[in-house]
Parts: structure tokens; sequence; C-alpha cells
């Protein structure tokens, strides 16, 4: 994959995360901040984009969404590498529940 397909992929990347970020926001304004990881005032000004001004906003070249779990233990908890399945659905919350605390804490 050359620099020009990584580019184009960023860009489509970008506009699907804006659209659907602007469905959910929409559709359930709470799930949406908690889902996205956003603020009020972030979901207000996605919430009102037009289209065009999401074809701009996701042209550009750099990553609009990122990896929330930025610590080993969400990976761990997430990867749940030699787990049980009953023990994966318990991982999946317990990392459903930090990340939401953690939301919490940034709002």
């Amino acid at each position: 994959m050359n620099a020009d397909q990584i580019l184009a992929e960023i860009r489509e990347a970008n506009l699907s995360y804006l659209m659907l970020a602007q469905n959910l926001i929409r559709a359930d304004r709470e799930q949406a901040l908690y889902r996205l990881g956003v603020s009020e005032d972030t979901a207000t000004l996605i919430s009102t984009l037009s289209p065009a001004q999401l074809m701009k906003i996701a042209s550009g070249n750099t990553l609009l969404c990122r990896f929330r779990m930025d610590d080993d233990l969400v990976w761990g908890l997430l990867t749940s590498h030699g787990k049980t399945a009953a023990n994966d659905g318990v991982s999946r919350l317990h990392a459903s529940i930090l990340m939401a605390g953690r939301h919490q804490e940034a709002a």
C-alpha cells in the first residue's frame, strides 16, 4: 500500500466515522457520548455539521478517531488470550466499565 492509498483510506475512515457519529448523536445522545467518548460540546458540533462540512473535515490527512484503550489493563481484558468463553464476557464487561469511568472523568 503506497502513501496515496493510505491517505485515501484515512479519508474514507474519517467520513465513515463522522457519519456514524452524527447518526449516533441524533438517535441517542447519551449513548453516543459514551460510545464515542466525546464531550457534550463536541457532540453538539458534530450533530450540526452539514454534508459539505463533513466532507471537508473528512478530507484531511489525519485520522479523526482514535483508540480509547490506552493502557495494558484494558487491552488485556479485551483480548482475553487463553480465557474461557464465560470469562471472556466478564472481561469485556470489566473493560467497558473501566472505559465508562474514564468517559465520566473526562466529562
